[in-house]
């Protein structure tokens, strides 16, 4: 029946909250069910609507060197902004490799895109400045009594300043050298005299503090303008770059214009004499080398933070596998052998704690001694020092797992191999691996969930192109945008990571006979 078998595929992906609504569906105990669905679907969506409720109220309340932090709608924009950035770089590439006519169609349908979007900045340019001046015209009426006020407090401090100073000259000059009453009297008014200055200067420093957050506000509709007229400006140096990548910056223009120049320059050297010919054939030469240098040339298309994440899984992936090579045999070999788990112990003991700081220069040092130049190595030294960094502080969990899995196996079924006379392999495979499997999926979980968080720090300390890479390069722009990016970044992860660990159940599900529920 379907219903089972919706339930059941529900129960391999470990998604057994949503159980009730496929009973619902087919109307089983529809209390029951819409009971569980409140409890265990619209509460906890209730409770992260109320977290984006809290985060868009708090964020705007902190400020930083990069502005107000950003809300959920603000990181929803730049979300949108990096999907475009990745779409329009994809786009320049084929416009690059483009020909025929399908180039001069798309060449003349991005010029048409060009003069509609230059009426749309005009447009936006004359709106702009009328929000810039209405903007101005609140900041002026804001500040106008600030600036009284400041004035004001300015006179009033130098006025009760003079006062002070006259005071404690006429009360200075009064005192006779043995008066040591009056003269700390007069230490005491110094002093006084000090910490009013101090109280003053205070209170001028918090009317400029209140001028400057003036100074710093944005009219909302000014802010919109301004979000509006800088993504058709972005948008209009997209149009030009793609008019150049479909126009003199062209492969294939490039190739018939270097083929023109090649046949002109054979022609010349068809046509002359004597040692003349010795620089033609030079010219023939270079020309042809200039040809296919150009034919096997490509857009430099930066990476886009799409293409990051297939490249921090691709590390991540290579590192989980060498943790694995490592960590299942080394586990084994400890489960089954006490001698060998008393000699591992001291060296898992040891080597377990260390941070993935500790381990990636080592490992970068001792891979660049393999790798004399990263250009012409297959496998770029950043990205395998971040995966071999990656295994070292993952394979832990498996290793430890499988080793208790091992060690934990029923002694029956042992007893059984023997009665059997299964040898060393076949008791491996059809008994000490298939009872061991829950504690060592356990292990991969935890030990996938570890490789991943240790992956980020890693590739934004080797600079490895990948997620890692790309929040330090946010951070080191430090606009308000980038900030933005950066809490995507924190939703991609966390859903990459979700996504790897119910995978991983998945497989644990597929393989093994444990029925147990899975937690989190």
């Amino acid at each position: 029946m379907l219903k089972y078998r919706l339930i059941k595929m529900l129960d391999i992906a470990a998604l057994g909250v949503f159980e009730p609504v496929v009973r619902l569906a087919y109307w089983d105990e529809p209390e029951v069910q819409a009971k569980k669905i409140f409890q265990f679907i619209i509460i906890p969506v209730l409770a992260f609507i109320a977290f984006l409720l809290m985060w868009n109220f708090i964020a705007p309340i902190h400020t930083t060197k990069s502005g107000e932090v950003p809300t959920p709608p603000v990181v929803l924009d730049a979300y949108d902004n990096i999907l475009t950035f990745h779409e329009r770089e994809y786009q320049k590439l084929a416009d690059f490799q483009m020909v025929g006519k399908e180039r001069e169609a798309t060449l003349a349908e991005v010029g048409a895109q060009l003069t509609n979007l230059q009426t749309a900045i005009s447009a936006s340019d004359e709106h702009l400045a009328l929000m810039k001046k209405e903007q101005e015209t609140i900041m002026a009426d804001k500040l106008a009594p600030l600036q009284a006020q400041l004035d004001a407090a300015e006179t009033e401090t130098k006025a009760a300043a003079a006062e002070r100073k006259a005071e404690l000259s006429t009360l200075a000059k009064s005192l006779s050298t043995d008066d040591k009453e009056g003269k700390m009297a007069l230490l005491e008014k110094v002093k006084a005299d000090g910490k009013m200055k101090s109280e003053e200067r205070n209170r001028l420093i918090a009317i400029k503090d209140q001028m400057n957050v003036v100074r710093g506000f944005v009219h909302p509709p000014a802010r919109e303008a301004q979000r509006q007229n800088s993504a058709l400006m972005a948008e209009r140096q997209y149009l030009l770059k793609r008019q150049e990548l479909l126009g003199d910056d062209n492969k294939a223009i490039k190739i018939e214009a270097a083929t023109a120049k090649i046949d002109e320059t054979r022609e010349a050297f068809l046509a002359a004499e004597g040692t003349a010919l010795i620089s033609k054939a030079k010219q023939v030469i270079r020309r042809e080398d200039s040809i296919g240098r150009i034919k096997e040339s490509n857009y430099a298309k930066p990476w886009t933070f799409p293409d990051q994440i297939w490249r921090s899984l691709a590390c991540v992936f290579v590192g989980f596998g060498i943790a694995i090579v490592l960590a299942i045999p080394t586990g084994i070999l400890c489960g089954l052998s006490p001698i060998f788990m008393g000699a591992m112990t001291p060296l898992i003991s040891l080597f377990k704690p260390v941070s993935p700081i500790v381990w990636l220069p080592i490992v970068f040092i001792i891979v660049g001694g393999f790798i004399d130049d990263p250009e012409k190595s297959a496998v770029h030294p950043a990205f395998l020092s971040s995966a071999i960094t990656v295994a070292l502080c993952s394979l832990w969990p498996t290793l430890v797992n499988t080793a208790l899995g091992v060690a934990s196996i029923d002694k029956d079924y042992m007893n059984v191999a023997k009665v059997l006379k299964l040898g060393f392999w076949s008791r491996l495979f059809k008994i000490v691996i298939p009872a061991a499997l829950p504690l060592m999926f356990a292990g991969l979980r935890i030990s996938l969930g570890v490789g991943w968080m240790v992956l980020i720090a890693a590739e934004l300390l080797s600079s490895s192109e990948g997620i890692g890479k790309y929040v330090w390069d946010m951070f080191n722009n430090g606009s308000s945008e980038t900030f933005a990016q950066m809490f995507v970044v924190v939703f991609i992860v966390g859903i990459v990571g979700l996504a790897l660990d119910r995978i991983m159940i998945i497989l644990q599900r597929s393989v093994s006979f444990s029925t147990s529920p899975t937690g989190l």
